[in-house]
């Protein structure tokens, strides 16, 4: 069927059955990336200080372990400049193949991996490898997923359909937290030696399901069309900054208080209440995991409230609690009780990271024109997320250290939200924008 947008470019749109096969096999291939990728800070949080750099003090091992974590952030955005690059010129299900076998694989190579103790600097060496090949391929694979199912989505729904590719998230993070929460049950002893290595080669079995599942999509009918029409360019990227590069740095300054605020809670908190609190891994995990899976409803529900109210209404709203909630947070944690560390953990994750992280898989891409788009939102994305994910733990992890306390750590999530406030406030909505002229 087709459709004619404001604009007055006419597309193929996708069927209303179709588009559902279409966002889950969007979503799937984000579960399994996720599921790897946050698997590797669960383990930094747990287990690597201990096993891949334990000849050094305690708090170092941490902030070493900590920092390897990091790396697979600096990596994503090589990983979008890449994958952009080949998405926009070559289309974007191809990308969406590649970006999956290559996660999968380097993640069960870390299930293989020995430890220090069997082959000294080795070890660690090879694991800040693999978590390089990770952030590479997680950089190019959610700029190609968002693209596949929002230029694939009716108009008027593009941000509930947009959303699923989101559901990624927390369902890797549910998968990836519960597979830990049952192998942290095991003797110290035996999660040490091998019980840490189960999450990492369960990622074969969950790349297969993805591959089965993707390797049915069709190209998007927007690449379709400007490949039809002679626009694809030669260099996206060099396009997308020389024409866009207040767009660019927009989508950067989007994404900075969200993946800041997620890692914090995800990676830096289970360090903050397991090593100062002296609270149980499972009660952390447990609660990262309620919050996970009430996400897997506010995140449909939050995309769908963009259709209506608008992308940057989602945003002011995020920004607003993380402003407000950056110190009760760690009140609450504080006080050690389970029941108050739970809820604290669920409303943080909810509204703090999913009122912006929901409307970002169509807003991001929006922004852009579509023979850069998978270049501008992923390079966005991804810069963002190394920026604010890969240094968020960390700074803070030894800005606690310094400080005795978390009020400094606040202060930082303060001030990143000030920084997505300002990029709001300059962005434009985008709900009612065709994704073609």
């Amino acid at each position: 069927m087709t459709t004619t947008t404001d604009l007055g470019a006419t597309l193929d749109v996708t069927k209303p059955r179709h588009i559902g096969t279409i966002a889950f096999a969007g979503s799937i291939g984000t579960i399994v990336e996720w599921y790897d990728f946050i698997i590797y800070g669960t383990a930094a949080a747990l287990v690597f200080n201990k096993l891949f750099f334990p000849n050094v003090d305690p708090r170092i091992g941490t902030l070493a372990s900590l920092g390897s974590f990091a790396v697979g952030f600096l990596a994503r955005p090589i990983g979008g400049a890449i994958f952009g690059h080949f998405g926009d010129r070559l289309g974007r299900k191809s990308m969406l193949m590649i970006t999956m076998v290559a996660m999968g694989l380097a993640t069960a190579a870390i299930g293989f991996l020995p430890t220090y103790a069997q082959i000294g600097i080795w070890a660690p060496s090879m694991l800040i490898l693999l978590r390089v090949i990770q952030g590479i391929a997680l950089g190019g694979e959610w700029g190609g997923a968002s693209l596949m199912v929002l230029e694939h989505a009716p108009q008027h729904r593009r941000g509930l359909f947009g959303s699923l590719v989101q559901v990624g998230f927390p369902l890797g993070l549910v998968t990836a937290s519960g597979v830990f929460s049952l192998v942290t049950t095991l003797p110290d002893a035996d999660f040490l030696a091998w019980g840490w290595r189960i999450p990492f080669l369960i990622s074969i079995v969950l790349v297969a399901i993805g591959i089965f599942v993707r390797a049915r999509l069709p190209e998007t009918p927007v690449f379709e069309k400007i490949k039809s029409r002679g626009q694809i360019v030669r260099s996206p990227f060099v396009e997308m900054i020389l024409k866009s590069p207040r767009t660019f740095f927009i989508a950067v300054g989007l994404k900075l208080s969200e993946v800041s605020w997620v890692y914090m809670l995800t990676v830096f908190v289970v360090v903050y209440a397991t090593t100062k609190l002296g609270l149980s891994k499972s009660l952390m995990l447990n609660a990262i995991t309620l919050a996970a899976l009430l996400e897997l409803f506010t995140i449909p529900l939050f995309g769908h409230l963009s259709d209506i109210f608008g992308r940057r209404a989602l945003y002011f709203a995020g920004v607003g609690f993380t402003v407000i909630f950056a110190f009760p947070l760690f009140w609450l944690l504080n006080t050690g009780t389970p029941e108050i560390v739970t809820i604290a953990v669920v409303i943080a994750l909810n509204l703090g990271h999913g009122l912006m992280f929901a409307p970002e898989s169509t807003y991001f891409p929006e922004l852009f024109g579509a023979n850069v788009r998978y270049s501008g939102a992923s390079l966005g994305f991804q810069v963002s997320a190394a920026i604010g994910g890969g240094f968020a733990p960390l700074i803070a992890t030894a800005l606690a250290a310094y400080m005795g306390g978390t009020g400094g750590v606040s202060i930082m999530l303060i001030l990143l939200a000030l920084v997505t406030l300002t990029a709001t406030l300059f962005a434009r909505e985008t709900k009612d924008d065709a994704l073609i002229t």
